[in-house]
């Protein structure tokens, strides 16, 4: 990819046309390299790009591409084809990956189910812990539907979400007068999570 990313080197016509197909140019390439290469520093999903025609023939340059750097799976595909342009038709190969569940990864394809699942795991990471969006990817297995229907937080352990659950929902001094001093929420908690809920290194999923 030397001859788009070094200015000093001419540019062959075939190349332009290619970018020109998938509406790039060289200068806009060249910035767009600058917005989608990973920086590891941010530790976003991304995939190592590089060609089967390339790495066959024993070359293993290519890209690390930041897949939250992108608005759609058409603009990630036109990208990582736009890259390797000096072929005339790139058989992408993701030949590594980062920061996204290992299920998910394929050297071969990157189809849109696969895109949309990602897409989905950097807008959930955004907004909640990054962990508790894996360990919900490993109870769920391989899903993320009804993350945000099942999440409810994080909790130092059992006992301390049965007092949440107890403080939200009942009213022990109400009902239970002074006895509600010898309530045990140990016990509560045990069955909480014996039935309807899920706790992993301290996140708490409700059973769907």
């Amino acid at each position: 990819m030397k001859e788009i990313l070094n200015a000093n080197l001419p540019l062959r016509q075939v190349i332009i046309d290619r970018l020109e197909e998938l509406d790039y140019t060289p200068e806009s390439l060249r910035e767009a390299i600058t917005e989608h290469e990973a920086d590891y520093r941010d530790e976003n999903p991304s995939l190592y790009c590089g060609t089967y025609a390339k790495y066959n023939g024993g070359d293993l340059s290519g890209l690390w591409v930041d897949l939250s750097t992108f608005d759609s799976y058409e603009d990630f595909i036109n990208f990582c084809r736009a890259y390797h342009a000096d072929e005339n038709d790139p058989e992408l190969m993701f030949q590594d990956y980062e920061n996204f569940p290992r299920e998910w990864y394929c050297e071969s394809c990157m189809g849109q189910e696969t895109w949309d699942k990602i897409a989905e795991y950097i807008r959930l990471s955004e907004i909640h812990d990054k962990e508790a969006v894996d360990a919900f990817v490993d109870w769920g297995g391989g899903s993320l539907d009804h993350f945000e229907d099942c999440y409810c937080g994080e909790w130092e352990d059992e006992e301390a979400f049965a007092r949440h659950i107890v403080d939200e929902c009942y009213d022990l001094d109400r009902t239970m007068g002074n006895l509600a001093n010898y309530f045990d929420y140990a016990a509560y908690g045990r069955e909480l999570f014996m039935y309807d809920y899920y706790m992993d290194n301290g996140y708490v999923f409700r059973h769907w």
